[in-house]
């Protein structure tokens, strides 16, 4: 034997070697393997079988069992295990005479945190010493290469045994033998048998939760009625579930005159465990908030630990109610509308039709018609077109549930792990068809589509269509949630036989108004865009055509003056191209925006370029033509007296320079004379352009208050 042996490989050797006592250990292991009920000593289940479901388009489903039960009775249901934290927070039971007793599931309880209550630790799956290790001090038998012993564990210990080429470490499993110890070499023993039945009892439970950590995925929820008597029960629970989803089937006529009709399948998955067997199934498009919380897996908390204090206690203490109160749960209620089932349309279907489980036998054979040899049906039937329409017929009723829609089909049967298909509507239904164009999808050719408008009473679910044009597959679309009344455009196709051409726009930008109001010109400028769509029908028939126009915000549409509608992104706008001719289609936009310029601060040149343009009222241009002239004379004025002060800042530099060199030159020498005489001619124009550079400031100043006054009370509007 092996110093090292894994959990598995311990417990079968165990077993198979008579270690564990089988009746004891069987029974135990029996015992923890049995479903809630039997453990309770409950009565045998009673099979409550699935009779409603609803499924929301949200990913939740509602399923109502109901069925009958007889005196103290137990019906057991069986969920996956990401599926008990649903059933613990919506399970709802009814025991229409009696009282519900109990509801009892399996525990899921951390592995690690199970093995670790028995005697006999399994969490770090240990090897065959480290668990003997444990079971120090319970008596054993022991069959061994020294014959059967009885003793007591005393302890394993690693001794060094001589091999050929060196020393290698062996256990050694150290027994008390009638007062005496004995070593035996670990791997010389073949079996060990507990003399303690209880030690027995608590490795099998350890190995049976083992063993049954591995087939956590289905878990049994048990669930016990007491009453007298045959009665009703109900037991109803919400899920997690697959979407339902619809396609559609859309059935263009081959001639004009003829009706559309649309066919709607709901395609619904029953991925439950148990068989759906003549249900009533309902459909619901809405999203009804849900959520997942965590119930079943038992949550611990982590808590201080507290060590006696080594000093005077202190007294109790007191403390205040907070403010904040308890919020009361809010209950809602949701209330039905009228529920009664819609007939159906009627149609005779055809021979051996099966409906969602259900088989529908027909006879429409005629004693007077002359029998027909099969080649002969097949080739009739080649010579007639598809009809999509003749043995299809909605199985639902719809009805409206508040906010939501709900498609309600009757003796449904699916069994488990299945899907199917069912006919929800067959209707006629309003569809025009045209060419829809948008240059940021496909620059030069328009999609083959239709304007369809839900003329049923039911509401269409976003889903994929199917185009069928006559007996023709035409193309593939998708359509958005529909209620009824509302229309909305698909497209299927690239139309091939119209070329579009949205490369010519330009944009004008003018000024609207102008006005003056207390020195301050305010201007509104116009900006507007315009875009051509030239659109060329090489067909033998006229179109409609919808061209998709972006939508701006702030901007006004001016041409046309109204669209087909309106979304949050585009424009869309209806024409007609005939056949064989193009049509050029134009769109126009236009947005104001101000601009305000304080007339005092700006430049001459701002005011001189407003003071010409013509799209300036000629009262608003006048004003600032003479405000532009002011604005001359006080910019003359400023440069003329920024010219002396430049003038006098060179000659105060000149003098600077003259009294350096009369230091250097002899005194009343004839050169000191000279520079005397320049700095003397210096002085005297400084003081001159002082003079002019003050009469300057005095005409900006001048000019400036005449401008402010002018402009103080200036107000121009047109």
């Amino acid at each position: 034997m092996r110093n090292i042996i894994g959990i598995g490989v311990l417990a079968l050797a165990l077993a198979g070697l008579g270690c564990l006592a089988p009746s004891s250990s069987a029974q135990t292991e029996a015992t923890r393997a049995a479903p809630p009920a039997a453990q309770a000593n409950l009565p045998p289940p009673t099979d409550v079988p699935v009779n409603i479901v609803v499924l929301y388009s949200s990913g939740v489903g509602y399923f109502e069992h109901v069925g009958t039960v007889s005196g103290d009775a137990t019906t057991e249901l069986r969920f996956k295990t990401h599926q008990i934290n649903d059933i613990l927070k919506s399970l709802v039971l009814q025991d229409t005479t009696g009282n519900v007793a109990s509801v009892i599931y399996p525990s899921q309880d951390p592995l690690a945190k199970t093995l670790k209550s028995f005697q006999v630790d399994l969490t770090s799956n240990p090897a065959l010493a480290d668990l003997l290790n444990q079971l120090r001090g319970a008596k054993v038998k022991i069959d061994s290469e020294l014959g059967k012993l009885t003793g007591t564990i005393l302890g394993l210990e690693k001794k060094p045994q001589a091999v050929e080429k060196g020393q290698i470490e062996v256990w050694q499993l150290n027994l008390v033998l009638d007062g005496v110890i004995r070593s035996l070499r670990l791997e010389s023993v073949n079996s060990i048998e507990l003399d303690d039945a209880h030690l027995q009892q608590e490795l099998g439970r350890a190995l049976a939760a083992v063993a049954q950590a591995r087939h956590q995925d289905k878990k049994p929820v048990s669930i016990r009625f007491q009453g007298q008597g045959q009665r009703p029960v109900h037991i109803a629970y919400v899920i997690e579930t697959p979407i339902w989803k619809t396609s559609y089937r859309l059935l263009l006529p081959a001639k004009p005159q003829d009706k559309a009709s649309l066919q709607g399948w709901a395609i619904v998955e029953n991925q439950t465990d148990n068989d759906w067997d003549q249900v009533q199934l309902s459909l619901v498009s809405g999203w009804p908030i849900s959520f997942i919380q965590e119930l079943y897996q038992p949550l611990y908390l982590p808590r201080p630990v507290v060590y006696p204090e080594l000093f005077t206690s202190l007294k109790p203490q007191t403390y205040e109610a907070g403010t904040d109160t308890p919020t009361p749960s809010a209950k809602t209620e949701l209330k039905e509308g009228d529920d009664a089932p819609m007939a159906p349309r009627a149609v005779e279907p055809p021979d051996n039709r099966t409906v969602v489980g259900k088989k529908v036998s027909t006879t429409h054979e005629s004693a007077a018609r002359p029998p027909v040899s099969t080649r002969d049906k097949v080739t009739d039937a080649i010579d007639k077109n598809l009809d999509v329409t003749a043995s299809v017929a909605s199985i639902a009723s719809a009805t409206k549930l508040g906010e939501l829609f709900k498609y309600t089909v009757a003796n449904v049967t699916l069994p488990r792990q299945q899907s199917a298909m069912i006919p929800i509507i067959t209707d006629p239904i309003e569809v025009e068809k045209l060419s829809i164009y948008n240059p940021s999808v496909l620059s030069k050719n328009p999609l083959t589509g239709a304007l369809v408008k839900n003329t049923t009473d039911k509401h269409l679910l976003q889903g994929p269509v199917a185009v069928l044009e006559g007996s023709s597959y035409a193309g593939d679309a998708r359509i958005d949630n529909l209620p009824p009344g509302h229309q909305r455009l698909l497209s299927y196709g690239i139309d091939l036989q119209m070329l579009m051409n949205a490369t010519k726009n330009n944009q004008e930008i003018s000024i609207a108004s102008a006005k003056i109001v207390k020195g301050v010109l305010d201007l509104q400028r116009k900006h507007l865009f315009a875009q051509e769509y030239l659109a060329v029908n090489k067909d033998t028939s006229d179109k409609t055509l919808v061209i998709e126009h972006p939508f701006r915000q702030g901007w006004k549409l001016v041409e046309p003056p109204k669209p087909m509608e309106t979304t949050e992104t585009l424009y869309r706008f209806r024409t007609s191209v005939p056949a064989g001719q193009s049509t050029m289609f134009m769109v126009k936009e236009e947005i104001f925006q101000g601009e305000t310029i304080t007339i005092l601060p700006a430049d001459f040149t701002t005011l001189e370029a407003y003071a010409r343009n013509a799209q300036i009222p000629k009262n608003v241009r006048d004003a600032l033509a003479k405000a532009a002239a002011i604005k001359q004379s006080m910019t003359d004025a400023q440069r003329q007296a920024d010219q002396r002060k430049n003038e006098i800042s060179q000659l105060t530099q000149d003098e600077t320079r003259i009294r350096e060199n009369i230091k250097a030159v002899p005194p009343k020498s004839a050169q000191q004379a000279r520079l005397l005489e320049e700095l003397d001619e210096h002085d005297k124009q400084i003081k001159s352009l002082y003079e002019e550079m003050k009469t300057s400031q005095k005409a900006y100043e001048q000019a400036r208050k005449g401008l402010e006054d002018y402009l103080k009370n200036l107000t121009i509007e047109n």
